[in-house]
């Protein structure tokens, strides 16, 4: 203790004169002065660990909150997922909807042209059933009812080609069971086996949708 008194006395008395007489009177002053030194360094030291223990607490508000943010975006992933597909949904309830509603306008009167299908029917088995060698100017009555007949039978054609409704005579043709039904097979020569050789009955198309099959005879292997 004696060698530190000296050595601050020696040190402060240049420039310190009053405080190195200070310490030569009361040596208590040097024991105070260690003390409050060693005071200022403990409060640092609590402060620097205080500081230390603050920036960890940061770091795991910031770890909750990264979590929180992760199950926010996953959520409004799943979200963004069930909106799309619900989405998806009514447009393809949409697009089905409007297929239904153009199929009902081509085809809603399908069951209209099956009736007028009977007439048409007639009108050409009476057009069929009238004598050629009879239709003379000598017969003017047959004559003119026969050409009404035709003109009626033309009419009713054209009117059934603007509503898309076109007629099946596929003599000639391949066999499809599709488009046709076949009422017998029979060998014939000179016809190919699989077409069609006779039509009993004449078929009809709606908008490409066959509304009643030709009636017909199918030729086969001999």
């Amino acid at each position: 203790m004696a060698a530190v008194t000296q050595c601050v006395r020696s040190a402060l008395r240049p420039r310190y004169p009053l405080l190195s007489f200070s310490l030569r009177t009361s040596p208590r002053l040097l024991c105070v002065a260690t003390q409050q030194k060693n005071t200022g360094q403990n409060l640092e030291e609590d402060q620097s660990q205080s500081q230390n223990e603050q920036k960890v607490e940061p770091t795991s508000a910031e770890k909750m909150l990264t979590e929180e943010k992760a199950k926010l975006e996953e959520q409004l992933k799943e979200v963004t997922d069930k909106y799309k597909r619900a989405l998806a949904d009514a447009e393809n309830v949409r697009q089905r909807s409007q297929k239904l509603v153009e199929e009902a306008k081509l085809y809603g009167i399908q069951s209209f042209c099956k009736d007028l299908l009977e007439v048409a029917d007639i009108l050409e088995k009476a057009t069929e059933s009238v004598p050629k060698e009879e239709i003379k100017d000598e017969n003017p009555h047959l004559k003119s009812l026969y050409e009404g007949l035709v003109m009626t039978e033309v009419q009713i054609q054209k009117v059934f080609k603007k509503h898309g409704l076109l007629r099946l005579n596929p003599v000639g043709a391949k066999f499809d069971p599709y488009e046709h039904e076949a009422l017998f097979h029979a060998p014939m020569e000179g016809k190919e086996p699989g077409t069609i050789a006779l039509v009993s009955k004449i078929g009809y198309k709606l908008h490409g949708r066959t509304l009643r099959p030709a009636l017909v005879g199918v030729v086969k292997d001999a």
